[in-house]
This record gives structure tokens, sequence and C-alpha cells, in this order.
């Protein structure tokens, strides 16, 4: 299953479309009990929101730190997406909570906003678990490395598996180069494999030689059919497969250090 939202060239993972669905639907019911008890609401879940935000990065970046510490600017780089959702709606209710104290009136509408966010994370994650790709397989498509050798994406299978689908024009793609160069020499019993997407073999190597980028299992994919085949048109794409060549998980948009980890 997809896991994400494709609109043209544009990737909208399901897990941020149902964070922002979780955050809307909690201020709407807050705001219908707010206003029949003749309570300004507005200034307190706007408070919750960033107090809530604030706390789920934090828990990430301590959970990672080594990582992180490793490049202490990667941690204000939040597209790496790297958030802990559960501290985030803890912090956001005990936040209102307090405010709700000097207020009696905020209590209804804020423990009504915490419940119904984490009530649509909760049945989204149990969702997605119950629909997971285990059926997705890595697809036995014929392709070829910058040396012109022939290279199928299933050979792979055996060891674990990082299939990163990428373009030289993407800029997070560029950005998180280094940080799966670092994990490929890190971890020799990962296979790490990075599947250009719609270039040629010139383009690619004249790109890893500009950027001093030595990487192993770079293939070119020029028709796109590796992204076509995971349904996947969004750069950068990273799916990781487990020793059966099962998919395991994706990662849609630019990863860190951490996330990688």
């Amino acid at each position: 299953m997809n896991q994400a939202l494709q609109i043209g060239p544009l990737s909208l993972p399901y897990s941020v479309l149902l964070t922002l669905f979780g955050i809307a639907l909690g201020g709407f019911v807050a705001h219908r009990l707010a206003r029949a008890s003749g309570t300004e609401v507005e200034p307190t879940l706007t408070y919750m929101l960033v107090a809530g935000m604030v706390a789920a990065r934090l828990a990430y970046v301590l959970r990672w730190h080594e990582q992180y510490f490793d490049v202490p600017l990667s941690i204000l780089n939040i597209r790496d997406g790297g958030w802990e959702p559960v501290a985030g709606v803890v912090v956001a209710l005990l936040f209102g909570l307090q405010r709700a104290r000097r207020q009696a009136g905020l209590r209804k509408p804020v423990l009504a906003a915490a419940f119904a966010t984490g009530a649509v994370l909760l049945l989204g994650g149990i969702a997605t678990f119950l629909v997971a790709s285990s059926a997705v397989r890595l697809p036995p498509l014929p392709l070829s490395s910058l040396d012109g050798r022939s290279v199928s994406l299933a050979d792979f299978a055996g060891k674990p598996t990082v299939v990163n689908l990428w373009a030289t024009w993407c800029p997070p793609c560029r950005r998180e180069m280094p940080a799966l160069q670092q994990a490929q020499a890190a971890n020799p019993d990962v296979n790490i494999v990075f599947v250009n997407q719609g270039e040629e073999s010139q383009t690619i190597a004249a790109f890893l030689d500009r950027q001093g980028l030595a990487l192993r299992n770079v293939l070119v994919d020029p028709q796109n059919s590796v992204g076509a085949a995971l349904g996947h048109s969004g750069l950068p794409t990273t799916l990781f497969f487990d020793t059966h060549g099962r998919l395991a998980d994706t990662r849609i948009g630019e990863l860190s250090q951490a996330t990688l980890a």
C-alpha cells in the first residue's frame, strides 16, 4: 500500500495528513464546546499546539541525541520528520489543563481537543499497522549500475536492504546523501541501494564526483520503473526491506542521521 497521497510530483505522507486532521478535529470540537459555555479558547489552543510541537521535537532529539549532537544545527531541521507524537499530545494536554485551572470553562474544551487529536493519531497508527506493506517485495526489475552491469533489486534479498529513490536535481536528496553515505560505510551488514530516478549514468557519475560522494550500489533507472512499481513518484523516498525482501517501512522526504538510524 502506498503511504502517501500523490498529486502530480507532490507526495503528501498520510501520517502528516492524519496529524493535520487530528489537530483540526481537536480544534473544531474544542471550539464547539467553548462556544456553548461562552469561553474564549483560541489562545489556549494555539499555546497547546506550540507546546506540543516543541515537546514532540525535543523528545525525539533526546532519544537520538548522539546523532543530533554530532551536527547540532540538524536539531532545527524539522524537515527530517523527527517527532514523538505521544510526547506532544501529553505535553499539550498538561499545558492546557494548567491554563484551565485558572479558567474552569476551559477544562472540557481542552480535554476534548486532546482526546480527539490523540484518538485520531492512535486509530491512524493502528490502521497503518493493520495494512502494513509486508506483501510488497523488492521488485525484480532490470536496472544497471554506473559501469553498465545488469542488476535486479531482487538480488539484494538476504540482507536488510534500504532503497533510496533520488535524483541529482532534488535538493533534499542532495542534503541527505552524506547521512546515507555514512550509514552505508558504518553498516556493511545492510544493503543501501541508491536508485536514481529519470537520469542517465553520465549525469549521475558527474554529480557524485563533483560532490565527493563515494557510494556503492548506485543504480540507474531512467524510466522511473522502480518508483512506479512501488507507487512512489515523490523524491526523496527511502524504503526499508527486511532480509526476506519484504517492505517493512517507508520514509517519504528528507532523512537525517537520526531519522535514518
